[in-house]
């Protein structure tokens, strides 16, 4: 099903049409309402009058997250508070968060893109979604919850955590859709098999899974272990939350919503626009946001993009899954890594579990060390110990082969490294500068 054919099978002179009329109105629309913006235009020599296409976009300059950190926490809005309907805040690890806020017309854009995503998945009005993403500041719960009224789905709003009642309600009400993090949806299968549950008797039949970077190891884990098919959405607050772009069936990229996120991929050395079908870093406009839109913003998202129709018969452009982050990659001995490379060997190793975390140290002195803890099945801990090493380095050698990188790895029972009901946290770096 096609949720809004105009829009998402529009040819594509049409659709740049389109992207060039909105550009226009909203670099106007910000240049007149958002002092910050006035004054970062000015400096790049910009004259809104200037931007007539959807090609002037590269005399605009980047935005970027401390750009609102550093406007904490109203100043980068373009709307005065009495026209703000709805506020949300990110979960910042230093200084100050960031601060979005969703104007009405906002939040109507937010169920609309958000039931896109729910029918580019598979859903039907009618449907039941069991949200199990969490509702408050995080825009996840809340973002999935519009998108299911506007479609017309039935929601169950049981937010992250309380894992055992998740699986009741799963089990009595009949859900054919989840939503939550890949990570959770891993947990509450170890869960069901506690309680007696065959997650592959679930209702569960599409599962919508985002929030974090994950493989297709991971993908094929999810599946196998619910008897669903995963899709993978994108999205971020300082977007709009989830709802920019999204999986449909076929799972060759994610479908993303450029009538209005329009966007660039990158070169993250130099800043220009990458080669075809190379990786860069995702850039997006917003080009039709009211409260907070965005010129350019960096989402230190790595993917690569294409053009092509797809089989399902949108000709919106398709990004690949999140191949990494320029922030939470780690430069390991001048080498850089990410937690998805890492995934993707160890899920591909048969006995290993779909738990990891990479414990990056540096000693005074001395170079870094990189130490990957993996949970193995029980059956390994009842072997001689020499099988457990040679096991140790067997994985050690299909990380350096891939990666470049030399690690320890310690292998651990299962549920021995902590479950996380929300993002997983994958790398704990103890290094000092």
């Amino acid at each position: 099903m096609i949720w809004n054919e105009k829009m998402e099978c529009m040819q594509p002179q049409d659709l740049k049409n389109i992207q060039s009329e909105r550009l226009g109105e909203r670099v106007r629309y910000i240049y007149k309402n958002s002092p910050v913006y006035k004054e970062k235009l000015s400096k790049a020599g910009v004259d809104p009058d200037s931007v007539k296409s959807i090609e002037d976009l590269k005399k605009l300059p980047f935005t970027i997250k401390e750009d609102l950190r550093d406007n904490y926490p109203f100043g980068l809005f373009s709307q005065p508070l009495n026209k703000i309907s709805e506020i949300h805040v990110s979960s910042g690890t230093t200084g100050n968060p960031t601060v979005v806020g969703y104007s009405a017309d906002d939040l109507k854009l937010w169920g609309e893109v958000m039931a896109r995503v729910l029918a580019c998945a598979g859903a039907e009005p009618g449907d039941i979604l069991q949200n199990a993403y969490g509702y408050g500041l995080f825009t996840g719960g809340l973002g999935f919850h519009y998108g299911a009224l506007t479609m017309g789905l039935t929601v169950i709003p049981t937010s992250s955590g309380q894992t055992k009642r998740q699986l009741k309600i799963m089990n009595d009400f009949k859900p054919r859709i989840l939503g939550c993090t890949p990570s959770y949806a891993l947990y509450m299968a170890e869960e069901a098999r506690e309680m007696g549950l065959n997650p592959r008797d679930s209702s569960w039949k599409i599962g919508i899974f985002g929030a974090e970077p994950w493989s297709e190891a991971m993908r094929k884990e999810i599946e196998g272990t619910w008897n669903m098919s995963a899709t993978d959405v994108y999205g971020l607050s300082e977007i709009i939350g989830p709802g920019v772009a999204q999986e449909c069936p076929h799972k060759n990229g994610l479908h993303i919503f450029s009538d209005v996120f329009y966007p660039e991929i990158i070169d993250t050395q130099t800043g220009q626009a990458a080669k075809p079908g190379q990786p860069g870093e995702l850039v997006i406009t917003t080009l039709t946001k009211q409260g907070i839109p965005l010129l350019r913003y960096k989402t230190r998202d790595i993917v690569s993009i294409n053009y092509e129709r797809c089989c399902c018969g949108r000709t919106s452009p398709r990004i690949s899954k999140i191949q990494g982050r320029t922030d939470d990659m780690i430069i390991v001995r001048g080498i850089n890594v990410f937690p998805s490379q890492i995934e993707h060997v160890l899920l591909g190793i048969e006995g290993t579990q779909p738990h990891y975390q990479l414990i990056v140290d540096r000693k005074i002195g001395e170079l870094d060390e990189l130490e990957v803890m993996v949970e193995v099945e029980e059956k390994f801990f009842s072997d001689e110990i020499k099988q457990l090493h040679a096991f140790e380095e067997k994985i050690r050698r299909e990380i350096e082969s891939t990666l470049g990188v030399s690690a320890r790895v310690k292998l651990v029972e299962p549920k021995t490294i902590q479950r996380s009901e929300g993002k997983a946290k994958r790398v704990i770096d103890k290094r000092t500068i």
